[in-house]
């Protein structure tokens, strides 16, 4: 999909629960942003190394935001793999000591073990070390108050992970319509070439990425214009 990106995991791929994964190759190690809902970790790892990533470590695991479809898979990752697992501090205390609600593990009927975060992600924006290269993330509130878009330079232009501009937004998730719109305005601003999303998959060029995003915002009341 882009130079040393790859999806491995989603609900055409792995399991419907999942989200979609993708993996970043950072030369001397690899990223995983999200992870799934958990049946499905280790066939995920293991089209880590199908897309020719298996001899090197996964060192990173990127968690954009609470929900279980995204986050359910790092216990068992973990475990296999050891990767550091990042993740905003707006969310992490819900994944600690697993808030079944806010997470939407109950809306899934699974149980949520804890997650182990660290490093925990503060602020507005940062950055990743990956091997040669870097993660960058924005905080991208208003789906969940710690999400977060992560963006990477590659050679085939800037890929963006902003895996739920779709919402859904309701109040036991701590959602606000609000901030998510000023969330999908800073994402615009990236201009990214490649747009990774949680559950429509992979948009590309920048013109689709833009129709996209603007026409969620339109969905949602917000006119779609900057």
């Amino acid at each position: 999909m882009a130079p040393g990106v790859f999806v491995v995991g989603g609900p055409t791929i792995t399991d419907p629960a999942d989200c979609f994964v993708y993996a970043v190759d950072g030369g001397s190690g690899v990223a995983l942003i999200d992870c799934g809902a958990g049946a499905s970790a280790r066939q995920i790892l293991g089209n880590v190394e199908e897309v020719g990533l298996g001899g090197k470590p996964l060192v990173l695991l990127v968690l954009t935001h609470r929900h279980v479809d995204h986050v359910g898979g790092a216990p068992a990752i973990v475990d296999k793999a050891s990767p550091r697992v990042a993740c905003h501090a707006l969310d992490a205390g819900a994944l600690v000591r697993p808030d079944p609600v806010s997470t939407a593990a109950s809306w899934y009927g699974v149980r949520l073990p804890p997650i182990p975060v660290d490093p925990v992600l503060e602020g507005n924006r940062g950055t990743l070390p990956l091997g040669g290269t870097e993660l960058r993330w924005i905080h991208t509130p208003g789906h969940t108050p710690g999400s977060i878009t992560v963006y990477v330079e590659t050679p085939g232009g800037r890929v963006a992970f902003a895996q739920d501009v779709h919402g859904p937004f309701l109040t036991e998730f701590g959602s606000d319509l609000d901030r998510w719109a000023a969330s999908m305005e800073l994402v615009l601003t990236l201009r990214p070439d490649v747009l990774c999303e949680g559950h429509y998959g992979v948009l590309r060029p920048w013109e689709q990425v833009e129709r996209f995003v603007r026409d969620h915002l339109r969905v949602q009341g917000y006119g779609g214009e900057g």
